[in-house]
Parts: C-alpha cells; structure tokens; sequence
C-alpha cells in the first residue's frame, strides 16, 4: 500500500528533484496515484514541496545558525527532513511546533535513518527555542544578503537582480516569486465564452473571477481545481494570463498559414486556432516526439483544427518547410524560466549564470533558422517567461544585427490602451508579477519582415 503521509510524500518528491526531476511533474505523478486521499493531505503535500523549494534559501540560513558542520556536508535525505520540519517551524502556523518536531522525526525512523534521529531532533527543538532570535538580514543595510538569506534568492541571482532593478524593486520581485502563482485558464472560445464560464465555474463553488487584461482569462481565487468542472470537455485551458498575451500580440488571422515553432505543450498554439475560430493553418514545432505528442492531445480535447504537428530541433534549419512561406511565426524559445520561479521553484537552485549565455546561443539559432521561413510583410513574435538582459535585448540586438529586413514594432500602436502599461518605452512587453494583475514575468518583441 503506497504511503499517503504528505510529509513523506513531500521528501519523496524532494528526493526526485535533488536527482533531476521536476517539482510539477512528479508531485502530479505521486497524487495521481492516490486518488482517494484526503483533500487536506493532498494540500499539505503540495504546499511542503512548494514551500521547501521556494524558501530553500531562507530555511537553510535558519538551519546553519543551529548546525556545527556546514550544510553542504549533511547527507541529502537528513537535509530534506530537516527543511521540511523548518519549513513547518517558520511557515506554517497552524501546524503546531511540537508536531512538527515529531513528525519529522518518525519520518526519519520510517526511511531507516535512525541514525540520524538525534541530530534531527535536536537541530529542531533548538530552531523552536530561538527562532525569535535568528540574525535575519537588514533590508536596509544589506539587500543583497536580504535577497539571499530572507526572499530565498541564489546570491549570483540576488546581486543581478540588486543591480538591474534597484533594492527596492529586486526585494519586490523576489517577495512575488515566494508565492504561489495564480490559478489561472484560458477559456476556449470554440466552445463557450468567459461569462458562461464565470457563472458554470461559480455555480461549482469556486471564486473565479475575470483577469484584468486578457479577455478570455479567468482567475480561480477559492475551490476545488483538481477536478474542476469542464477540464474533459475542453472548454478551458490551464494558461497564465501573461501567456495568452502572446497569441493576441502575434494577432493571427483566418486563412493565414502560422509557425509555432517551439510549441509545446500547446497552450499558445490551441490559443491562436481559437483566435483564428480554426480557420488558420498552424504548423506546430517541438524538440521532443513525445511533447508533440501533448500538442496533439490537447487540439483534440478543446477542438482544435488545422494543427499539424512535427519533432524538429530548430538550432538545425528545418529544410522540410519552404521559405517565405508563413505569414506569421512565434518563436516562443526555450529559456532561463526565471520569469516563472513561483510555479517551477527548483529552477532557482538549478540555474547558474553561464546557463544564460547558453540559452541566448540558443534563441539566436532558433530565430535565424525561421527567419527565411516568414514572407515579406510577415509577422514574428518572440517571446520568452524570462528578463534577462542575455536573453532579451541581447538576443535582439544581435538579430537585428544579422537580419536587417527585420524591423521591431511598437506593439503599443496596435493593442488597446488598457495593455500600455504593460509595454516598454521601445514598445516590448514585460510583465512581472508584483505589478500587472499577479501576471508571470515575460517578455515579448514583434517583427516586420520588410520586402
């Protein structure tokens, strides 16, 4: 019989990530198993993984003012009890102290480290008696150990962030990414609209709400979502409100043949066949077969038509596509992910600053292999769930450099007035959460091919 305890379910999946795996995919996979746990212990589980990830930084400053040795030198399984019992201590107040040092503990015994018990118990206990008197970081006078130590930062990833924003916006920006991203949808207007959405999904008990820009987005605020009512019929999408900015910035019309050229898992693309009411004809690019594989899946339970799918790996051309012979392409590139650390936590412990150079060497191939695939008078999107200058103006600049029939548009000139604020002074979104609508923090330029 599998464990259903959320504690041990949460080092379980603590475990996975320390050796590779993603936070999302393998706690869906763990719950998915356990389809009659109680709803409270399948919240507690969520809530230990996510919590653990995203304070790591914070915990293990706490955990090192108790521990003799430093941190690096205790064994992984004993270091994840030990954030997931600090993270109950300092986070959670409704699970008393004392049971958090308990449950810890036989945790401990029950994965036969009872080894370790002692040193366990008594790290704990001394965390309950002076976690008043822990030497937290002053935001004043020292952001950049602020960041690190208390808002959970890497330090390469707090001191960029001290020097592109400032102290005050970098301490703003890593407070947003320490809480849980929205729960949001896209409704699939093939088959409803977002006011017929809103009234079924708040006749079901939820609190769902319409977001302020997107007009097919829909925040859930309060209830249910692991069964939400409509999932199997296909009348929404799970999609953050800054994603779908994208389909409408590339804004593609019926009868247009369209690239998505790194599509999966197919929110955006089954986002611009809505647009189009399925008169479009999109082709649809992914690295992997079998996330290709998802695209399809998902044209089919929302009623998607004209998605032609194919595996391709874009740094190579794609000498099976005819040039000048779309009228529209998003490049929505592989990237850093920084933009999206409240829904993918572990990435902030898994970057390093050489990885954005390489995901820039990256982006620039992918762009210069579609570049000759759009007709004159075409339009190309590139966006990204990242700000970093590497990938960002960088990426750009060095395009515009080598193509220059290409020119940027001021996306301000053509959407409604509502979305400047959203825009750049060159007319590029970017969104970040603590200022547009609790949106995740992308970034988007458009292009012209000129004749």
């Amino acid at each position: 019989m599998i464990d259903q305890d959320p504690r041990h379910i949460a080092f379980d999946i603590l475990d996975k990530v320390h050796n590779g795996a993603f936070a999302d995919l393998a706690l869906d996979s763990a719950l998915q198993a356990l389809p009659d746990m109680d709803v409270r212990d399948r919240a507690l589980a969520t809530e230990l993984v996510y919590g653990v990830l995203r304070y790591r930084g914070r915990l293990d400053f706490a955990l090192q003012q108790l521990c003799r040795k430093p941190l690096a030198k205790v064994e992984p399984a004993v270091l994840n009890l030990l954030r997931l019992g600090c993270y109950q201590i300092l986070q959670l107040d409704r699970i008393p102290n004392h049971a958090a040092v308990f449950e810890t503990v036989e945790l401990a015994r029950r994965l036969k480290l009872q080894r370790a018990t002692g040193f366990i118990n008594g790290i704990l206990r001394g965390l309950v008696r002076q976690a008043a008197q822990l030497p937290w970081p002053d935001r004043q006078r020292d952001p950049l150990d602020y960041l690190e130590h208390v808002l959970s930062l890497p330090r390469w990833l707090a001191a960029r962030w001290l020097d592109e924003f400032g102290a005050e916006e970098a301490c703003a920006l890593a407070q947003a990414m320490l809480k849980p991203a929205p729960y949001a949808i896209r409704t699939n207007t093939l088959k409803i609209q977002r006011e017929a959405l809103l009234a079924t999904l708040n006749a079901s008990d939820c609190d769902a709400v319409p977001t302020r820009f997107v007009p097919e987005g829909i925040y859930i605020r309060q209830g249910e979502t692991r069964h939400l009512s409509g999932h199997t019929e296909g009348i929404f999408q799970l999609q953050d409100q800054a994603s779908m900015l994208i389909s409408h910035l590339l804004n593609p019309q019926p009868g247009e043949r369209i690239l998505d050229a790194c599509a999966a898992p197919g929110g955006k693309t089954t986002h611009m066949a809505a647009l189009t009411d399925n008169r479009a004809r999109i082709v649809a690019l992914d690295l992997h077969p079998q996330r290709v594989d998802l695209i399809t899946r998902g044209a089919n339970r929302l009623g998607c038509q004209g998605i032609e799918g194919h595996a391709w790996d874009l740094t190579g051309v794609p000498d099976f596509l005819e040039p000048a012979s779309f009228d529209r392409i998003l490049v929505d590139a592989p990237c850093s992910g920084l933009g999206v650390l409240r829904r993918n936590p572990e990435i902030r412990w898994r970057r390093k600053p050489a990885d954005l150079k390489e995901m820039a060497r990256i982006q620039r191939a992918i762009l210069g292999n579609v570049a000759p695939l759009l007709r004159p008078g075409g339009r190309l999107v590139y966006s990204l769930c990242t700000f970093s200058p590497e990938e960002t103006q960088n990426v750009i600049r060095a395009f515009t450099n080598e193509h220059p029939e290409f020119t940027r548009c001021d996306l301000r000139n053509e959407t409604p007035a509502a979305w400047h604020a959203l825009f750049d002074r060159q007319g590029a979104l970017r969104t970040l959460p603590q200022h547009h609508d609790d949106m995740d923090a992308f970034f988007a330029v458009a292009f012209e091919k000129q004749p």
